[in-house]
């Protein structure tokens, strides 16, 4: 019996059905949040294309051309530095005397296609020209050490000529060829591109670090 005057309060017990729609409110916007600063912060991964006439050094070579590219790139810096302001530029004969990869004839020459090495000459262009014996494993490849109509150009790095792109940012300047089976004739980029050689262009995404020093 309820007393007289007495106030009856009925208190029923919480549902979870309330509870579970605010914590999962709450876990949508924590991830909102989160998702836009994230976007907000994050580096955005940016890929330089490359020309009709040039191939891509990471992704359009096999692992064998883009040791032999990187070789190169090393190799230049030695024949540059013993060019020093003279015209001539070392034999392939005194840079395999050098040890310098890939004009040494080694086991591991044979293995990324067993190259043949020559320096070729166009007027005043001066280039070497490496013939792979097994196109399966890598390609040809060519590089150009004095660039067409370097002759009173206003320095021996490509400034001035308005020979390539590449030249100009201090890359070397690298061709490729998949099945070449001799020496091009011409060594202008004209004469290369019309022979089949494709300019192998190093591009890097904003998220990679290494760099040539």
């Amino acid at each position: 019996m309820t007393a007289a005057g007495a106030t009856v309060q009925v208190v029923r017990p919480a549902g979870a059905g309330h509870e579970t729609t605010v914590v999962l409110a709450a876990c949508a916007l924590i991830l909102a949040v989160a998702g836009t600063v994230v976007s907000l912060r994050a580096t955005r991964d940016v890929s330089q294309g490359v020309a009709a006439h040039q191939v891509d050094a990471r992704r359009d070579l096999s692992p064998a051309e883009q040791g032999l590219y990187a070789d190169l790139r090393v190799a230049l810096d030695e024949i540059e530095a013993d060019r020093g302001d003279a015209d001539a530029v070392p034999t392939v004969a005194a840079l395999a005397e050098w040890g310098l990869p890939p004009f040494v004839q080694d086991p591991s020459s044979a293995r990324r296609g067993g190259h043949t090495w020559t320096l070729q000459t166009d007027g005043a262009a001066r280039a070497y020209v490496g013939l792979s014996a097994d196109t399966e494993v890598a390609g040809s490849l060519l590089m150009r050490v004095v660039p067409p109509g370097a002759e009173g150009a206003e320095d021996r790095h490509g400034h001035g000529t308005g020979s390539t792109a590449d030249e100009a940012h201090g890359e070397p300047d690298v061709w490729f060829h998949r099945t070449a089976a001799a020496a091009p004739s011409a060594l202008d980029d004209a004469g290369l591109t019309r022979a089949g050689w494709r300019q192998i262009a190093a591009r890097f995404d904003a998220g990679v670090t290494r760099q040539r020093r």
